[in-house]
Parts: C-alpha cells; structure tokens; sequence
C-alpha cells in the first residue's frame, strides 16, 4: 500500500533567507518611516506576504523582492493613513503651482525630524522620490495617482517641508 507522501512547504525555504533578509528589510522601512513599531510589523507582513507567494507560485524570493514588497507595504500604510486623516477633516490645500528654487544644504538629522512631522501623504512623496530616488511615474504608480497629481503634490510637500525645516532653525 503506497501512502501519499507530504509535499514539503515551499514556504520553507525562505527560513534559509529570514536571518539575511531580515535585518534588511526592517533597516529599510526603520530608515523611512523613522517608527520601530511600525518598521517591525510592516517587516512582518512583508514575510507572511513572502510566505505566501512562495506557496502560490513557484516565485523566486531574495533580499531585492524583499524590498520591494516592503516599499509596497510601506506606500500601501501611506496611502491608508492618509484616507483615515482625509476622512476625519475637510482637506483645503492651495493647489498652486510654484518653481521651488531651494537649493539650501539640508542638515541629515534635522531633515528626518522634520519630514517625520510632514503629513502622511508628502512624507511618502517625498521618501520615494528623493531617498528611493524613483521617478515622478513610479511614485505616481506607487501612491495611485494620476503623474500629474503627483507632481502637485511633490510641489505642495517640498513647500511644507521648506517651511517645517525653516521655521524650525532656531530651535
């Protein structure tokens, strides 16, 4: 009498990955979001999202699939974050569109503190665009906007930006 024999899990083969990708993946999202708790649980749903994948379809996982499952999970908490605010209060923003000629040194420190008080929706247009460095298309795609609203809205976070970063000097 032949017994079906238990098809391995997939899944396990990224145990072999987990103590590399790991420390990774949650130095990507800490260095972005500037939050532990959030760094850690948007690293967790990157491997269960890992893991599923690798259950699914015979997809090759490694550090750089990793990455970008976690820029997806951290544009998608962005994205989330921001409807909830929207939803809480009546958004008026001026909608002009100005040349920003601000070519001034940024001091490191002072400019994280400074886009982790930004709201959510420029925190994110401004963390794929200048520290991922993607293109106005790609940040487009990733925030699910139209390119030219992106580009409005890259216009309005560096003008917020420059007045948080400005108007803090003093401190």
């Amino acid at each position: 009498m032949n017994e079906p024999r238990a098809r391995p899990d997939p899944a396990f083969a990224l145990l072999e990955l987990y103590d590399t990708a790991l420390p990774e993946v949650y130095g990507y999202l800490l260095a972005r979001c500037g939050d532990r708790t959030l760094a850690e649980e948007l690293t967790s749903e990157t491997f269960l999202g890992a893991v599923a994948a690798a259950r699914q379809a015979n997809v090759e996982i490694g550090v750089p699939w990793l990455i970008g499952v976690a820029r997806h999970k951290l544009a998608d908490h962005w994205r989330r974050l921001e409807r909830e605010r929207r939803g809480l209060r009546l958004v008026h923003q001026d909608e002009q569109q100005l040349v920003d000629p601000w070519d001034a040194e940024l001091d490191a420190l002072r400019a994280r503190q400074v886009l982790a008080q930004l709201e959510p929706h420029h925190q994110a247009a401004l963390t794929l665009r200048y520290l991922d460095g993607l293109g106005v298309p790609r940040v487009a795609e990733l925030l699910g906007r139209t390119v030219h609203a992106t580009e409005a809205l890259l216009v309005r976070a560096r003008s917020a930006f420059r007045r948080a970063y400005e108007g803090g000097k003093d401190d």
